[in-house]
């Protein structure tokens, strides 16, 4: 089994982003349930979104805490697998890697290769979140976000249910598969969220998910470092069969929490009519059409215009961000000679100090503000990375840690907000399925580049470079403020 002190614990902790009408409703007695148009009145509104609003906090947290156990178990799995693989599929992917790393110029030593090796599973779970991410998001505008949910969560059990029985490293990539696949239940909380929120309301909603993660990356992988150390076994595959029955068990508890309390917040009335979701499916995939959001029929032009202006921002946003952090624990042990367990401190204060950023701050921005906000946001990660390349000394470090943590508790709730208001009612899952999806795509790719740019150019310009690349984001929210505050004032 591994320890707590485990390379990739920090590497694969990435303290994820957060990676929306007012309705009221009521719950059938055969446990389904469905929103009623009739509202008794503001109150009985409110009462009902943040009902809502826990509830998907709930599942979330139940769902990022089983995601999460496997982290500080992933180096001891593939030693486990390199040594028990009865498929060969180990090896190939083994080999792979270890061209990278060559053309890239990274050290060749074990931890690192653990390290990369770690990450291309990853990079791979993040590509099936593109791929599946807006196809599960427009089946929930036609279908709706109960029965969507219900099925990515079955679909999230059985990825658990298979690493439980996986004795090759073929199955247990297949579990990954089937994670990825069905890892949808992201995208549709936002969209639950958009549904039952008043534009006053929606960035409660959104930091709610800013804190569920955070929540998540912070405690779900310290529970799997402890089942580790409690779980002694003679054999390793019985060892690592109880943190996926973990798994699973936190999967099964929150399929029926779901089941039983999540209600249906897009009414019959309000879906999309067209059943041919499968079928456009090309168009949900390919990332010209995802990029100018062309699923998206009934926006207009100027909508249109600035949703893709979103998209973009998002993208280079988590492209940079996620690469940048993928590289951290390198430049922390590089620079300060710092342990697995020194780094899983670092990614705890990271953790702890957006959770409370999330939950004081983001929570509380006034409706009309997001723009403004989420530029403060980049404008600060940019000295943050600057202060990175060059920091000499811990306290320094960890000044530009806290610059850091700033802008991944506030930028990215505050793009979610800003796309959710676009589109009509049958159209919100569509689109926040498309953009978590170009989250997704950037999530995988990012990592290459700052790997190849880290070792090939060194640190400072890696991070020098991230810094410049974020002005394309930040002059793009500029020029939404610019445009927003000019519209204020002739208001």
């Amino acid at each position: 089994m591994s320890s707590p002190d485990s390379p990739l614990l920090p590497v694969l902790s990435p303290i994820a982003i957060s990676e929306m009408t007012t309705r009221s409703g009521k719950v059938f007695n055969d446990g389904k349930a469905d929103i009623n148009m009739n509202s008794p009145g503001k109150n009985g509104k409110a009462e009902k979104s943040d009902r809502i609003f826990y509830i998907v906090f709930a599942s979330l947290v139940l769902d990022l805490l089983a995601f999460t156990v496997i982290l500080p178990l992933l180096p001891g799995l593939l030693d486990h697998y390199s040594q028990n693989d009865s498929s060969g599929l180990y090896n190939v992917l083994k080999n792979s890697v270890s061209g990278f790393r060559s053309l890239v110029g990274a050290p060749d030593n074990a931890r690192w290769n653990s390290v990369l090796f770690g990450g291309v599973i990853g990079s791979l779970f993040s590509l099936l979140q593109f791929l599946t991410s807006p196809i599960i998001g427009a089946a929930s505008d036609v279908y709706g976000r109960r029965p969507l949910m219900i099925l990515c969560m079955i679909g999230i059990a059985t990825s658990y249910l298979i690493w439980a029985v996986s004795n090759s490293f073929l199955t247990f990539v297949i579990a990954r598969i089937v994670g990825g696949i069905s890892k949808g239940n992201v995208s549709l909380s936002t969209a639950i969220v958009t549904d039952v929120s008043s534009p006053q309301k929606r960035g409660k909603g959104m930091a709610l998910i800013g804190v569920a993660f955070s929540i998540g990356f912070v405690f779900g992988p310290s529970i799997g470092a402890g089942i580790s150390i409690l779980t002694k076994a003679d054999d390793a595959a019985v060892a690592y069969m109880i943190p996926a029955l973990f798994s699973l068990t936190l999967a099964l508890a929150d399929l029926i929490f779901i089941y039983v309390f999540l209600e249906e917040t897009l009414p019959t009335n309000k879906r999309l009519q067209s059943k041919n979701v499968l079928s456009h499916a090309i168009e949900y995939i390919n990332p010209v059409s995802l990029f100018k959001f062309s699923s998206v029929k009934k926006l207009s032009a100027a909508e249109s215009s600035k949703v893709q202006s979103l998209g973009a921002i998002y993208f280079i946003y988590l492209f940079i961000y996620s690469g940048l952090e993928f590289t951290l624990p390198f430049l922390m042990h590089d620079r300060f000679s710092y342990t697995s367990v020194q780094q899983g401190r670092m990614f705890f204060f990271l953790g702890f100090v957006m959770a409370l950023v999330q939950g004081g701050y983001t929570r509380r921005i006034s409706p009309g503000k997001e723009s403004k906000i989420a530029s403060h946001g980049v404008l600060i990660l940019m000295p943050s990375f600057v202060m990175m390349a060059y920091a000499s000394s811990t306290w320094f470090m960890y000044l530009a840690l806290t610059l850091f943590s700033f802008a991944s508790a506030t930028v990215v709730p505050c793009l979610t907000t800003l796309v959710s208001t676009y589109g009509g009612d049958n159209e919100k899952g569509t689109i926040m399925g498309i953009f978590r999806s170009l989250g997704a795509l950037a999530r995988a790719f990012g990592p290459f580049w700052a790997s190849a740019v880290y070792w090939s150019f060194g640190p400072n310009a890696c991070y020098i470079q991230g810094a410049l690349i974020l002005l394309l984001p930040m002059y793009q929210i500029y020029k939404q403020v610019k445009a927003e505050t000019k519209r204020s004032t002739f208001m």
